[in-house]
């Protein structure tokens, strides 16, 4: 195998990658519709063992994809790919052995399902702001639809978790890309935010806003 070819697979796992994210999503958005319909259903349980499952899977692409590109960077000699496969095996293999179902839990996707299922089952009730946490109650006070970077619109809502606010994925992920080629660190773009360095594992999917987002969308093509 060529080191073209090589590359040509990487590139098709990512592009899987891309799917279960997408897959991610839509069973996160089937929960919501069962957990607004504020009833106990046994299906939400199932589909968080499916999202807790996607997210092994991604996990694991993120370490092969990981151990292939560091062990194909050591090739020197063209007689070295012959041993390539073992390599990567045996570095895949010791790297997921010590890896714990529990850090499933952290998974970006995963906290967005359960921020979600939550947030639908206390879609019927009234939110008493005076009885939830100072921090969160400016939060839910000064969520908006627009994003702080493009000043439009959002189109995929991601929460910050340090601090909370809103962005749109791809403007805020362009402009961590943008400060990390500077050698800088990326500073909230909301005004008078003290949150200095913004990363990419701080951001998780906010499906909930996402469907108001949509939902407006919806109404106002109506009208």
């Amino acid at each position: 195998m060529s080191l073209s070819a090589v590359h040509g697979t990487l590139t098709s796992l990512k592009s899987c990658q891309a799917d279960i994210g997408t897959g991610m999503d839509i069973v996160t958005d089937v929960a919501m519709d069962l957990a607004e319909a504020q009833e106990v259903n046994p299906g939400i349980k199932e589909m968080e063992a499916m999202i807790l499952e996607c997210a092994r899977l991604d996990r694991e692409i993120n370490y092969f994809v990981d151990v292939v590109q560091q062990v194909t960077a050591e090739v020197r000699q063209p007689e070295a790919m012959f041993s390539l496969s073992a390599k990567v095996k045996e570095q895949f293999t010791e790297r997921t052995a010590r890896l714990s179902d529990a850090d499933l839990h952290s998974h970006q996707k995963v906290v967005a399902f359960k921020d979600s299922i939550k947030n639908s089952l206390n879609q019927g009730g009234d939110v008493n702001l005076e009885e939830l946490d100072e921090d969160i109650a400016v939060t839910l006070s000064q969520v908006n639809f627009t994003c702080p970077l493009t000043q439009v619109e959002m189109v995929n809502p991601v929460k910050n978790k340090k601090c909370n606010h809103h962005y749109d994925e791809g403007a805020i992920l362009g402009l961590i890309k943008t400060r990390q080629s500077q050698k800088k660190k990326c500073r909230c773009p909301v005004v008078g935010c003290g949150n200095a360095d913004v990363r990419e594992s701080d951001l998780i999917p906010d499906q909930m806003l996402r469907r108001k987002i949509q939902s407006q969308k919806r109404n106002n093509n109506r009208t």
